[in-house]
């Protein structure tokens, strides 16, 4: 869920967000997080510079974090007719629990991106799903 349920953002600029997840369990959880940006057209200008998905992340039993993700709207974003009358984005991850077997994801020496950001509107609060927890941020 995210900790923010609006971010206001402009093209270019750098911006720092939050999302919750708890672990309901009355176990430790080793996790990873996908994301899903909205509109599909908008995908490709969301840069991530860091992000608590590019690595799995351990959940005490009950445990609830607020996790970052550090990005920018690529500004070649208020350039592309398809997304001219697009002022929001959704970002949303699911959490959901890494396989036993040591499922890692690989290293990322250095990461760059480029910045861009529309102004957000509050999303809905996502329901817990099967196998995950979906955490829902509009930018």
């Amino acid at each position: 869920m995210p900790t923010q349920p609006e971010i206001r953002c402009y093209p270019g600029e750098t911006v720092l967000a939050f999302f919750t997840a708890k672990n309901p369990l009355d176990r430790p959880v080793d996790g990873i997080a996908t994301y899903s940006v909205q509109p599909y057209e908008a995908g490709s200008y969301l840069n991530k510079i860091q992000c608590f998905c590019f690595e799995e992340q351990r959940l005490n039993p009950n445990e609830l974090v607020d996790l970052p993700v550090f990005f920018y709207i690529d500004p070649e974003y208020a350039d592309d007719p398809r997304l001219e009358n697009i002022n929001d984005i959704v970002l949303s991850y699911t959490f959901f629990e890494a396989k036993k077997e040591g499922f890692k994801l690989p290293s990322f020496a250095s990461s760059t991106a480029t910045s861009s950001a529309a102004p957000p509107v509050p999303p809905p609060t996502p329901p817990l799903t099967p196998g995950g927890q979906q955490l829902a941020q509009q930018l």
